[in-house]
């Protein structure tokens, strides 16, 4: 009996000592992983906040040229010293997160009106619609659902030409659903393939259990449409 019990106790301080090993050594992978991620978004925003910050120098001084010549202000310009303070902004926050280890940047649906209003000085007609009540959302599924709208948008400015699009968001009990679409030409577009930004989408979309159809339409044009599925809701 004595035997016995002295070999549970024992087994029982060896399970203790495997789970405590297996702790740390989750615990220093994510430690080497936190540190990696630091130096990469140290590396980037360095490099990036470089190049934003001259773009937006150059624009500023273009503006006050054509300004004080008393000509009319291109709109792209101003949207170009926009864009550029919006990625400064972006650039910083994300490296805030991850400094803090947290998962949300500030980028959610919130900044919706000024991402469509910046596509809209680029030249690109944005029509919004939302469906139901909008309500506040996991901060995960805020920042993919606006991730997803502005890599769309961003696609139809570089590769539809003269195109109009649509962002439609239907706020349903279980879920969030974000659609894109566009009258861009296809028989103009490049073959299709699944460049990073769509990687990007699916990527995100999948982390959250979700569902992504991106790809050209029979009448032309291009859809995105993301199935956000909202946690804790049957």
């Amino acid at each position: 009996m004595v035997a016995a019990r002295m070999w549970q106790l024992h087994v029982r301080e060896v399970e203790q000592r495997a789970e405590e090993a297996e702790r740390t050594r989750d615990e220093v992978a994510r430690r080497r992983a936190t540190e990696e991620r630091l130096r990469i978004a140290r590396e980037l925003h360095d490099s990036l906040t470089h190049c934003i910050s001259v773009i937006q120098v150059q624009a500023g001084v273009a503006l006050h040229l054509a300004r004080k010549r008393g000509e009319e202000v291109p709109p792209a310009l101003a949207a170009i010293q926009e864009a550029g303070a919006d990625a400064a902004r972006e650039l910083r926050a994300t490296l805030t997160v991850l400094r803090r280890e947290e998962d949300h940047d500030g980028s959610d649906l919130g900044q919706l009106p000024s991402l469509v209003a910046r596509a809209r000085a680029a030249g690109l007609p944005v029509t919004v619609t939302v469906t139901g009540t909008e309500r506040p959302l996991p901060p995960e599924v805020d920042q993919a659902a606006y991730r997803i709208v502005q890599e769309a948008l961003t696609n139809i400015t570089r590769h539809a030409g003269q195109a109009q699009a649509w962002v439609r968001l239907w706020y349903e009990p279980c879920a969030l659903t974000v659609q894109i679409d566009d009258d861009g030409k296809a028989a103009s577009m490049p073959p299709s393939a699944p460049g990073l930004g769509l990687i990007g989408m699916r990527e995100r979309v999948s982390a959250l259990g979700g569902r992504l159809h991106a790809g050209r339409q029979a009448n032309g044009g291009f859809r995105v449409r993301a199935e956000l599925p909202l946690p804790g809701r049957a």
